[in-house]
């Protein structure tokens, strides 16, 4: 921790950063009149709305500490270098998808950026059953293009080495996904939740399942080995803001290289636990159904996207040293490069349900929960929508080298929704 490191507060914001160029641009240039709010509700920052006569900003601080569970967990600051230099690469890799950066301070570990306005988290609208037009194909394109601009596929072989160099000393937020995702669920960790006693049944079934727990691990090490490209590292829809028609991405703090199929299958595994949750938000029966299947189509357009888009970038901008095309195209090859590329995706697939399945065990049974869920107050509806996650996401990672395309995964969803 830098010895000049100060947590900001409301009363102290405007007096320390009044004085910076971007602040007196972007907010006003009398301080004394600025506005602030403390809106953080996450689990890990000091998050404000700054407001004055020419705009608004928002200003993000890391704490020393997990916010969520106090200062007996310290966490390193150095995670808001990681965020800035994954928004600045995601902007790059993917433009107009992220918040605009406007400043860094290193020292203070706080980044000021653009405010996203009238965007909200799209768990709060998910659980007002309001729909985003283009949802699946604005985050399958982010998910394509951060993966494959960020790989072997596109980078230089010096650019793609000192990009995971950089990031892997991102060493203490990737041991909370390893700990808190691969690990905690699948035994009885002292910081595990969950739902009691109504979901003690299926926990201790879970927890006995050892083909489940090896498939895990197999996950586990695909994520701690296989630095393919940038990975956002925490993709879920409480790291989406969205308007009625609009969805830009937030908080790539766990940045790190892994799988190209971690994004999107977290993302992916968070879709399907709102399709579950939907009942317990939306009374009206017709009006759930049709929501749900709205969330199902969002699932199959955002994989579809993804192929398509990385598709594309293969035939476009296959620049670095993977698949050259010195021993394809340039040979008429061109079958065999596309069938390399729909080998690759298909393991992309097959990682991605993994990921999903097991994102959906961690948020249940683990540390972190998910609002769609948690904030059900009658406690037999909550199980009854956890116990539908918790079986869809066994069956999920089990099964994730036998099923061969999203309409599997979605009429697995269903089955696991009606009890068929």
């Amino acid at each position: 921790m830098s010895n000049n490191y100060k947590p900001l507060s409301p009363e102290t914001l405007c007096q320390r950063l009044g004085e910076l160029n971007v602040m007196k641009k972007a907010v006003g240039a009398n301080a004394d009149a600025w506005t602030v709010r403390e809106v953080g509700d996450g689990n890990l920052n000091l998050v404000f709305i700054v407001e004055g006569d020419a705009g608004s900003v928002i200003v993000k601080q890391a704490l020393p500490y997990v916010r969520l569970v106090g200062d007996s967990w310290p966490l390193p600051l150095k995670r808001a270098f990681f965020e800035y230099h994954a928004l600045t690469r995601q902007e790059a890799r993917d433009p107009g998808s992220v918040p605009e950066v406007l400043h860094f301070d290193e020292s203070q570990a706080l980044i000021v950026m653009e405010r996203l306005q009238p965007h909200i988290i799209l768990r709060q609208q998910t659980m007002e059953g309001r729909k985003v037009a283009g949802l699946g194909k604005t985050l399958g394109l982010f998910a394509a293009r951060t993966a494959f601009r960020g790989s072997d596929l596109s980078m230089t072989a010096k650019d793609k080495k000192a990009d995971v160099a950089l990031f892997a000393d991102n060493v203490e937020l990737c041991d909370i996904t390893e700990a808190l995702v691969f690990t905690d669920p699948y035994y009885d960790a002292e910081m595990n939740r969950h739902t009691t006693p109504q979901l003690d049944g299926i926990v201790a079934e879970l927890r006995n399942d050892t083909a489940l727990k090896v498939e895990v691990q197999h996950m586990k090490r695909a994520f701690t080995s296989r630095g393919e490209t940038m990975c956002h590292g925490d993709l879920h829809a409480g790291s989406i803001m969205v308007t009625d028609d609009e969805a830009r991405i937030i908080d790539p703090e766990f940045a790190y290289y892994g799988p190209f199929g971690f994004d999107i299958g977290m993302l992916i595994g968070n879709y399907l636990m709102a399709y579950h949750a939907m009942p317990a938000h939306i009374s009206d029966a017709g009006k759930c159904s049709d929501f749900q299947d709205w969330i199902l189509s969002v699932i199959e357009e955002t994989w579809s996207v993804f192929r398509q888009e990385f598709l594309r970038l293969w035939r476009t901008e296959r620049t670095g040293i993977l698949y050259p095309k010195a021993l394809y195209e340039e040979q008429g090859h061109n079958f065999a490069s596309e069938s390399a590329a729909e080998q690759l995706l298909a393991e992309i697939f097959r990682d991605l349900v993994g990921f999903a399945g097991i994102e959906m065990h961690r948020r249940i049974l683990g540390l972190a929960h998910v609002a769609e869920i948690d904030t059900i107050e009658d406690e037999d509806l909550k199980a009854r929508c956890e116990a539908k996650c918790l079986k869809l996401g066994q069956f999920l990672v089990i099964n994730r080298n036998r099923l061969t395309g999203m309409d599997a995964v979605l009429a697995a969803a269903r089955r696991a929704e009606t009890g068929a």
